[in-house]
């Protein structure tokens, strides 16, 4: 065992307890799913990766990706959509950790320095090839549920938590409920400030606008945020069952701007 692979276990080793490993459950993925689910599950803590670990283990991975590109047009079409929505979540954040592994570190901290990483690089996927872009704007959409976007690691601290889980067919609704109640409970992503009169937001709600005013179309006339744009609507009725009582009476005094904030790249990195 060389050095690296002795650094890996030490640090999988060490980071649950044996308590736990007794007691932790098998893994609820499907077949085709339970590789990357066991693979989040031992280099992914609280939605950080440890990117070199990853790097260092990747025949599971790219055995996995192989697996992924395996599933013909005709199997993918016959799945049931709770299936088609988990398997394009799994199949980006795999695709994007495959990427970050063999590019790893990459230049100035983040993937998106990268030519072509998210735009040009191909991967095949249920007898088709997309690029990471084409997952998030093309594909996923076609589901009409923006909570997805949320759960993409895009391999920056701005995006979603990477969850130490595969998403699942079974447990889909409740991943993305969770995942998403989450989000908008972090100030790094939902941010009110009474003093500055702002609601800031994370930039992935404006880049899907027009799908977070379809899946959230807000309060009807005659209600406080009636004279509100639609994606501000869209806005208020995605963070209302998140917000503290104090919040939600001082933005229904409707003295407050939405705006949108800076989208962080920074490798979303285990150290």
């Amino acid at each position: 065992m060389n050095l690296t692979n002795v650094f890996i276990f030490c640090f999988v080793f060490f980071s649950v307890s044996p308590g736990a490993l007794a007691q932790q459950p098998p893994s609820t993925a499907d077949p085709l799913h339970r590789p990357f689910d066991q693979l989040l599950d031992m280099y992914v803590r609280d939605g950080l990766v440890y990117y070199r670990a990853v790097r260092s283990d990747r025949v599971r991975l790219d055995r996995y990706v192989g697996a992924l590109g395996g599933v013909s047009a005709a199997t993918y079409q016959g799945w049931k959509r709770e299936q088609q929505i988990a398997f394009w979540i799994n199949a980006y954040n795999a695709f994007l950790l495959q990427g970050a592994a063999s590019a790893y570190p990459p230049r100035g901290n983040s993937l998106r320095n990268i030519p072509g990483f998210f735009d040009k690089r191909p991967h095949r996927a249920a007898g088709r090839s997309v690029t990471l872009d084409q997952i998030e704007n093309t594909i996923l959409p076609e589901f009409h549920d923006p909570r997805v976007y949320f759960a993409l690691g895009r391999g920056a601290v701005g995006s979603g938590r990477l969850r130490s889980e595969a998403y699942t067919a079974e447990r889909l609704e409740e991943q993305l409920r969770s995942q998403t109640s989450e989000f908008l409970q972090q100030q790094a992503h939902v941010k009110i400030d009474q003093l500055t009169g702002e609601l800031a937001v994370s930039p992935i709600i404006g880049w899907h606008e027009t799908e977070f005013v379809a899946a959230y179309r807000g309060t009807e006339s005659g209600t406080p945020f009636a004279d509100r744009s639609p994606i501000e609507r869209a806005v208020l009725a995605l963070i209302d069952p998140v917000l503290l009582p104090g919040e939600r009476a001082w933005l229904e005094k409707g003295q407050f701007k939405v705006t949108y904030q800076d989208f962080d790249w920074t490798l979303n990195e285990l150290k």
